[in-house]
């Protein structure tokens, strides 16, 4: 305990990396331990200290652009997913790939190739730029139409039949209300609830745990989306929530006296670094 403010500090036990992101940094590690480097199509995950930990055993991200160029070297595909189009070029440059798409991902690009040769109208909500919906729509010759707020989509001009799938990040709340405006609108849908409840279950959970304390400290990578529905969870359930990438971001003057703090983090979060947060307020 620390000798001056005397802070009480917990770890949230729900907080941390998802399977997903467990799975794509197994992959990565294994195949370092054994070979000098291994590329990886985009940030594996939205983290900079762990992008950094992994860079420093070997791991090299690279660019759209850059696979292009690439050949006969070991490529890793990310828990994000890829379009056919990423094999394509990788394979053709005789590279061997390391795929660590996330399983739950991998099962919804095969229901939305099922929704497209069925000739159905598909919307997804989700964000335009994100590396798993250009992996999605890309199943689809990118045939469906992104949305991140209802506003996007002016729902009197919608078809008379939509199907609507999700991003696995998206705020689970918030794609019920999407849902319910579209049905109250008339449309018929078809709903393909394709939110990861693993990441969808952390939000009661982080509720719970964020009306403990008096302050809470919220660990994410700064291009993290899922850090950021999870973020804004947290600072609508406990005011004095703060948003921190490291400990280096860590401010003294927001404690008081024997405050009780709260660290907990998004599903790109590792564990190791909300150890080394609350290993720092323990010397305040």
């Amino acid at each position: 305990m620390s000798k001056q403010l005397n802070l009480e500090v917990e770890i949230d036990e729900n907080s941390g990396f998802c399977f997903g992101v467990i799975n794509a940094i197994e992959h990565a590690e294994k195949f370092l331990s054994k070979n000098k480097n291994l590329y990886c199509l985009g940030e594996i995950v939205h983290n900079e200290e762990e992008i950094e930990r992994l860079r420093q055993q070997g791991l090299i991200a690279i660019d759209k652009n850059k696979l292009k160029e690439l050949k006969k070297s070991t490529i890793l595909f990310r828990a994000h997913g890829e379009p056919p189009e990423s094999y394509k070029i990788a394979l053709q440059n005789k590279n061997i790939i390391v795929d660590a798409s996330c399983p739950i991902i991998l099962k919804i690009q095969k229901q939305i190739i099922k929704a497209f040769q069925n000739k159905e109208t598909i919307f997804i909500y989700g964000k335009k730029n994100h590396p798993e919906i250009i992996g999605l729509i890309g199943q689809i010759e990118n045939n469906a139409v992104v949305f991140e707020n209802i506003d996007e989509i002016k729902i009197k001009k919608l078809p008379k039949k939509i199907t609507l799938f999700s991003q696995t990040t998206m705020s689970l709340s918030k794609f019920h209300e999407i849902v319910n405006k579209i049905k109250d609108a008339g449309i018929e849908l078809k709903v393909k609830d394709t939110i990861c409840r693993q990441v969808a279950g952390r939000e009661n959970k982080l509720k719970k745990f964020c009306k403990r304390f008096n302050i809470v400290i919220f660990v994410a990578g700064k291009h993290s989306s899922n850090g950021k529905v999870l973020y804004e969870v947290c600072k609508n359930t406990n005011s004095k929530t703060y948003f921190v990438s490291s400990e280096k971001e860590i401010k003294k003057d927001w404690f008081k006296q024997n405050d009780k703090v709260g660290i907990c983090g998004a599903t790109s979060t590792p564990m190791w670094l909300m150890h080394r947060i609350r290993n720092k307020l323990l010397l305040y």
